[in-house]
C-alpha cells in the first residue's frame, strides 16, 4: 500500500465518511483542509432519481449563482459583422465568425463558453465533435444562442452557469471558490439546488434528489444531508 502524505492523513482526521454533514459544517470542514498553493475550486455532486433513458426526464437549465463562480469567464461570441463591436464592448474576450469556426475545428477551446446567434448555428453545429463532449456547445436553453449577445454576456460574467443531468442521473457543478465567505457558498448552492427543483421532470417518480457531495479541488468529497438545505424541504 501506498504511503499517505501527511495532508492526506491531516485531511482524514477531520472527517467521518459515513456522517451526513449539514451544508455549513461541509463548507467549514472543507474551509479547515490543509492549504494548497491556488484558490480551490468547490462543486457539488447532486444525485437525482429521473430515468436518463427517457427523453422527458432530462434535467437540465441554467441559474445565475447570487455571489458569481469566482472563476473568470473566457467568453467566445460567433456572430456575423454587424454584431462584433456590442460584443467587444459587452466584455467578450474573442469575436469573429467564420474565422472562429476554423479555429475551434483545429481543436482550440481554450475558453468557457460559446455565444452563437441564430444564424451562425448551421455552421457552428458542425464543431459538435469538439464542442459537445467538453459541454461547450451554445444551446438556446442556456441562452447562449442569441441574438441579444449583450445580455447573454453579461449573464454569464455576473456567474450564469449550466446545469444538466450525465447518463447516470447525477448533476456535476462548481458553486465558488474555497474563498468564498461561508455564508456566499451556502447561498450559491441553495440557489442551485432550488432550480433543480424547478426543474424536476413532471415524468420523474419517487424521490428526485436522492444524495448530495460537497468537494473542493483537492479536498475531500463530504456528504451533506439534504435536509439541512431550506431550499430542498418538500422535494
Amino acid at each position: 500500500m501506498a504511503k499517505q502524505s501527511k495532508r492526506i492523513r491531516e485531511i482524514a482526521s477531520k472527517i467521518d465518511l459515513e456522517k451526513r454533514y449539514s451544508l455549513q459544517e461541509a463548507i467549514e470542514i472543507l474551509k479547515g483542509c490543509p492549504t494548497v498553493k491556488f484558490d480551490q475550486t468547490v462543486e457539488i455532486a447532486l444525485m437525482t432519481g429521473v430515468d436518463t433513458k427517457k427523453s422527458d426526464q432530462q434535467v437540465r437549465g441554467t441559474v445565475s449563482l447570487p455571489n458569481g463562480t469566482g472563476k473568470r469567464a473566457v467568453l467566445v461570441v460567433i456572430a456575423r459583422s454587424d454584431k462584433h463591436k456590442e460584443a467587444i464592448d459587452a466584455g467578450a474576450d474573442f469575436v469573429g465568425s467564420d474565422d472562429l469556426i476554423e479555429k475551434i475545428k483545429g481543436g482550440w477551446t481554450d475558453f468557457s463558453a460559446i455565444i452563437a446567434t441564430p444564424d451562425m448555428m448551421r455552421e457552428v453545429g458542425k464543431l459538435g465533435k469538439v464542442l459537445g463532449p467538453r459541454g461547450l456547445m451554445p444551446t438556446p436553453k442556456a441562452g447562449t444562442v442569441t441574438n441579444d449577445v449583450v445580455k447573454a454576456i453579461q449573464e454569464l460574467k455576473a456567474g450564469k452557469i449550466e446545469y444538466k443531468t450525465d447518463k447516470t442521473g447525477a448533476i456535476n457543478s462548481l458553486v465558488g471558490k474555497l474563498s468564498f465567505e461561508s455564508t456566499k457558498l451556502v447561498q450559491n448552492v441553495e440557489a442551485l439546488i432550488s432550480a433543480i427543483i424547478k426543474s424536476k421532470p413532471a415524468t420523474a417518480k419517487g424521490q428526485y434528489l436522492k444524495s448530495l457531495y460537497l468537494s473542493s479541488t483537492m479536498g475531500p468529497g463530504l456528504k451533506v444531508d439534504l435536509a439541512t438545505i431550506a431550499e430542498t424541504q418538500g422535494s
